[in-house]
């Protein structure tokens, strides 16, 4: 499965459109896809703003990493004026998360006509911090 070359993400990816504000609030930079294993990798960074008052990164801000990693791999199977909906996400947290690097990482586990499932992780330390299914709808316009 190629990205279509004049698909959001294509674009993203030549450096002529700039990622979403959210992505790059949250510290976002993907690393790595593999369109034909459907895979992606990316990379966050926790600043101290997203600490709770225990001093580790409030569950919200690693739930928004996930969704980020899910619909960024949804997003880069996707056509020009395609775009990805995120209906559903599943996420349990296994360990605290501290400020830092945090590694997001995404398999497609199906690629449907208007409908994908999606697994996503986040990996800090070498350890696995949460994770969570998404199930991500595809936003047809004009």
């Amino acid at each position: 499965m190629a990205s279509p070359t004049n698909s959001y993400f294509a674009r993203l990816q030549r450096g002529d459109a700039k990622p979403p504000p959210i992505t790059t609030t949250l510290g976002g930079a993907i690393q790595n896809v593999d369109l034909e294993n459907g895979t992606l990798e990316s990379t966050y960074f926790a600043t101290p703003a997203f600490l709770n008052p225990a001093g580790q990164v409030q569950g919200g801000i690693l739930c928004a990493m996930l969704d980020d990693v899910t619909a960024f791999l949804v997003t880069a199977t996707l056509a020009d004026r395609e775009f990805c909906a995120t209906l559903n996400l599943n996420v349990s947290f296994l360990r605290p998360a501290q400020a830092g690097a945090l590694e997001g990482r995404a398999q497609l586990v199906r690629r449907g006509r208007d409908v994908c499932n999606v697994s996503g992780e986040l990996w800090q330390g070498g350890k696995l911090v949460a994770n969570a299914t998404a199930t991500c709808m595809v936003v047809r316009q004009g």
